[in-house]
């Protein structure tokens, strides 16, 4: 059977991986003219996703990409001396397996995975999909696939071809990212500066030769175009004027940097992600919410279940998008409740929100691992979330 997955990022390449494993012919189209390197900040793969990229025997080049970011210094606004933080203590009580590595990187290492077997065309994008498969492109012939999937993110072009609008809720929140030289990030260090309603930091790791700012804050939505770079900058600076001289400094760099990256914190609604032989993977089906709903290690396991089930069912679209569905709903749901929580905790909007995610931090990393993770396990607060889900074997549906 014919497959055509649109958008090569996390989800696509991974989706390529596994249906390429059980007999499928992929064909993967990305709008990018070459594979994304547009300076992605860190994201995190959690015990799921690190069990399935295990499974795709990439594991030990992900492992050599990590940020190695164990350390986190934080400054509050008005107060002079930071807290310092031990950030392994605090992801082990997350996770009883994770890596935090460059979204660039993974997306590289999924990619080199299946170039080999997968036919890659960049520079295109879809234009429609009619009912029997018939796909039309902006630069390439139409084409015929028996099944089509969207994988291009938030904005995905393939969920609007195929549902229109769709239901989601903007939690409250925007997050920028920013390319930044290597002197405002030190290797292992994340630098943080908290106020009220907003939140500013640098990062870099020893395999890279420049940094990342990144910047989060609460706000009512805002009027601008989501392609409209400039005013995107001009907003960011107006919300972060007079936090901390150091973030002063990073602003100064925006206008100079080779990638800026600037979106609102949605999450998407809708309990259903197929239509006819259409299906939607990753942030373009159900994104809880970028850098606070764990959206990549949701990508990684939606990707590998949709292989999976499609291969269960012998390619049979229906049966197999809604066994898929089955599967992921429930992690999805708490994946959004969880990302609610993340934004409220990583931007508290009180002073006291403030003074209590600087100590509550502090005291969770001063634990010893053991009792940390034990205390994450009562807690009812779902902050293991991720590790609840357990990874089906489709191992004796793979014919190549």
């Amino acid at each position: 059977m014919k497959v055509l997955v649109s958008g090569a990022s996390i989800a696509g390449p991974v989706l390529a991986y596994w249906l390429v494993r059980y007999g499928f012919d992929v064909t993967v189209v990305e709008r990018s003219p070459v594979l994304r390197k547009t300076g992605g900040h860190a994201i995190d793969l959690f015990r799921p996703a690190m069990d399935i990229t295990e499974k795709m025997g990439v594991l030990p080049e992900v492992e050599k990409h990590v940020t190695g970011t164990d350390r986190l210094r934080l400054y509050r606004r008005g107060v002079r001396k930071p807290v310092k933080i031990n950030l392994g203590n605090i992801y082990q009580a997350a996770s009883d397996r994770h890596v935090e590595i460059m979204r660039d990187d993974l997306s590289e290492i999924y990619y080199d995975a299946t170039v080999k077997d997968v036919e890659y065309i960049f520079g295109d994008s879809i234009t429609g999909i009619s009912d029997d498969g018939k796909v039309t492109f902006e630069n390439s012939a139409p084409r015929t696939f028996d099944i089509v999937v969207g994988a291009d993110g938030l904005h995905s072009n393939v969920r609007k071809l195929t549902f229109g609008q769709t239901a989601s809720e903007f939690i409250g929140a925007y997050l920028a990212v920013v390319t930044v030289p290597k002197e405002f990030g030190p290797d292992g260090e994340f630098m943080n500066y908290l106020d009220v309603g907003r939140m500013a930091g640098a990062y870099s790791a020893t395999h890279m030769d420049d940094a990342r700012a990144i910047f989060l804050f609460r706000s009512e939505p805002l009027d601008y175009h989501y392609r409209d770079v400039p005013r995107q900058q001009e907003l960011l600076k107006q919300a972060f004027q007079g936090l901390h001289p150091e973030v002063n400094r990073l602003l100064a760099q925006i206008e100079h940097s080779p990638a800026f990256y600037f979106d609102s914190i949605t999450q998407l609604k809708q309990d259903t992600w197929s239509r006819g032989r259409v299906t939607l993977v990753g942030d373009a089906g159900y994104c809880p919410g970028p850098a606070v709903g764990g959206s990549t290690s949701l990508a990684v396991v939606g990707a590998y279940v949709l292989a999976g089930e499609l291969a269960a069912a012998g390619g049979d679209y229906e049966r197999g998008f809604a066994a898929y569905e089955r599967e992921m709903i429930e992690y999805v749901r708490n994946s959004r409740k969880l990302a609610h929580l993340a934004a409220k905790t990583l931007i508290p909007a009180t002073p006291f929100g403030l003074w209590a995610l600087a100590n509550v931090s502090r005291v969770i990393s001063a634990l010893p691992p053991s009792i940390s993770r034990a205390l994450a396990k009562l807690s009812k607060s779902g902050t293991r979330m991720h590790d609840t889900f357990v990874v089906k074997n489709y191992d004796h549906l793979r014919t190549a």
